[in-house]
């Protein structure tokens, strides 16, 4: 079953964009993300008036599952091709070991570059110099995280039932970073509750779409 991606909620299905005209100067570009992205994607788009992308996104919850994403990524290449002029792969490495990477060159696509999207939402340039100078104890969230914590981070990781557990998985962390797409004071508020409730300080940095608005700028 196929769900339009305009109503991204969390889902076990691929849902997908359907309906938008084709008269960017590209051609049809396909584009094949992460359903984590799909809001960010959309807006985006709607924004810049890429009416000639067309998103299907793959299940959210293959963020806790990155040996899934590889396969599924395939499957999709294979199963539109044939309808684009081009097909665009919205996954950093996201866990995989450079095996999606290796995967896309081998299908002749092109994907956006990172090694997540933390790193892209930051820019990965940016990310990469933090890292080198030592913020490797941050544990990061995005709005789409923040929204749904206990779905992705919370219950997955069994702190609803084992609190027990917070000092095995985030002994090492010291601070939760809020890396913001947009700005809203209720999504602020929620992931200083998140820092609280893993026991870590918290930091706000709005990042807006980083490198991920220019990789699509790059398709237009």
């Amino acid at each position: 079953m196929v769900q339009r991606c305009a109503s991204m909620l969390p889902s076990d299905e691929t849902l997908t964009q359907e309906g938008l005209s084709t008269t960017g100067k590209s051609g049809r570009i396909l584009l094949i993300a992460c359903g984590a992205l799909a809001r960010e994607i959309l807006a985006i788009n709607k924004a810049n008036g890429w009416d000639h992308m067309t998103l299907a996104c793959l299940p959210a919850k293959y963020h806790l599952y990155p040996d899934k994403i590889t396969e599924a990524v395939e499957e999709a290449v294979a199963k539109h091709r044939a309808d684009y002029d081009e097909i665009f792969v919205v996954y950093a490495d996201c866990g995989t070991g450079g095996q999606l990477q290796a995967k896309c060159a081998e299908l002749g696509v092109k994907m956006v570059a990172g090694p997540h999207c933390y790193s892209f939402f930051e820019g990965n340039e940016a990310f990469a110099e933090r890292t080198e100078e030592g913020e490797i104890t941050a544990f990061y969230l995005t709005d789409f995280l923040v929204k749904q914590f206990d779905a992705f981070v919370w219950k997955p990781m069994g702190l609803d039932r084992h609190p027990e557990l917070r000092d095995m998985i985030f002994g090492n962390y010291t601070k939760l970073v809020y890396q913001a797409q947009i700005k809203d004071d209720a999504l602020v508020d929620k992931a200083r509750e998140c820092a609280e409730r893993l026991g870590l300080t918290f930091e706000y940095r709005f990042t807006g779409y980083g490198d991920l608005e220019t990789a699509l700028r790059d398709l237009s």
